[in-house]
């Protein structure tokens, strides 16, 4: 398999990885249920995963449009080099 197969299948996989952290970004901390009491601890430990969540989602998504434009980048070099 070929590098720039690898890549879109990583990028594939790295942008279904964003979606996942965004649902863990968006689940309530606090939940509406008056017998489940949080501890500050709990509490803390979730608010730092969720910021993490959100920290990690932008580092991919950064890598990820990297990336795809180095891809695009190599194909519009390749194309134009054919043409000569």
């Amino acid at each position: 398999m070929k590098s720039e197969e690898l890549k879109k299948k990583i990028i594939e996989a790295g942008r279904k990885a964003v979606e996942q952290l965004i649902k863990v970004a968006k689940e309530d901390i606090i939940k509406h249920d008056p017998e489940d009491e949080l501890a500050a601890d709990r509490l803390k430990n979730a608010a730092a995963t969720k910021k993490l969540a959100v920290f990690d989602a932008f580092d991919i998504l950064n890598k990820i449009d990297q990336e795809q434009e180095n891809i695009n980048l190599s194909n519009n070099t390749s194309s134009i080099l054919k043409n000569l």
